[in-house]
């Protein structure tokens, strides 16, 4: 579904990418780890049009994205959370995904005169908000809801926009050892339903529990790919990132 092929970045004189190479195949979650300031981030900016590569290419169903605009990236169906969430704090829980379902109207001439909230529209935004456990936050500001509710608000309105790729940026940041059982249920439907999912995670032990296959940077070159078994057993990955198994399992 995406390949990433010897992508670099520069910033000046500093590379944050030094040409990452790899694939996900659609309908796995695959996972991208590594410490902090490994290019995880960076490269996620490349694959949606927030940034453009040096050098190398991003292939999404066999079309060249890399350089797109991140509009045109999303049409074709790539959708992403943040690392810092990024809700609509003044809009309710349904328009925050009413916003999503919006995609096509604000790209064309059906800005000016059909309104998102149609009948139909607002029972797929509600539908969406009953699979990540948010049916009884309708009418609340997204503002309100605790992190754990907003890091699902951001998930429900990426889903809104018909993804068949998802990217999330650390998604369990902050979230406690419940709501981190939860967001892995979640993970579980989101593939049942026939969405890839890449994302980016520190949490290992939910890592290591959802992914079907990881993928790891350090300083901008990726060290290691493989099931997570063989991950956490890899010298390079241990040395640069996971510590002993014991911290993995912490």
């Amino acid at each position: 579904m995406l390949r990433v092929e010897n992508v670099k970045k520069r910033f000046g004189g500093l590379a944050a990418l030094k040409g990452v190479s790899f694939e996900v195949k659609e309908g796995e979650i695959h996972a991208l780890i590594g410490p902090n300031g490994a290019g995880k981030t960076t490269l996620f900016n490349i694959i949606n049009g927030f940034l453009r590569p040096t050098d190398g290419k991003v292939i999404f169903m066999d079309k060249r994205i890399d350089g797109l605009r991140p509009s045109k990236i999303a049409a074709y169906g790539i959708a992403r959370t943040f690392q810092i969430v990024r809700t609509f704090p003044e809009m309710s829980v349904l328009e925050n995904v009413l916003a999503g379902l919006g995609k096509e109207i604000y790209q064309s001439s059906k800005v000016f005169y059909e309104k998102v909230k149609k009948q139909g529209r607002i029972e797929k935004a509600k539908e969406l908000l009953k699979l990540c456990g948010l049916e009884e936050y309708t009418d609340t500001h997204a503002s309100v809801l605790p992190l754990g509710l907003q890091r699902k608000l951001e998930i429900a309105r990426a889903l809104a926009t018909n993804p068949k790729l998802l990217l999330l940026d650390e998604p369990a940041s902050g979230l406690n050892d419940n709501e981190t059982k939860d967001l892995a249920e979640l993970f579980r439907k989101i593939k049942d339903m026939g969405i890839t999912i890449l994302f980016i995670e520190h949490d290992m032990r939910f890592t290591m529990g959802i992914a079907d296959i990881v993928t790891v940077l350090d300083y901008g070159e990726k060290i290691a790919e493989g099931v997570p078994e063989e991950i956490t057993k890899n010298p390079k990955v241990i040395e640069a990132y996971l510590g002993t198994e014991s911290d993995i399992n912490a």
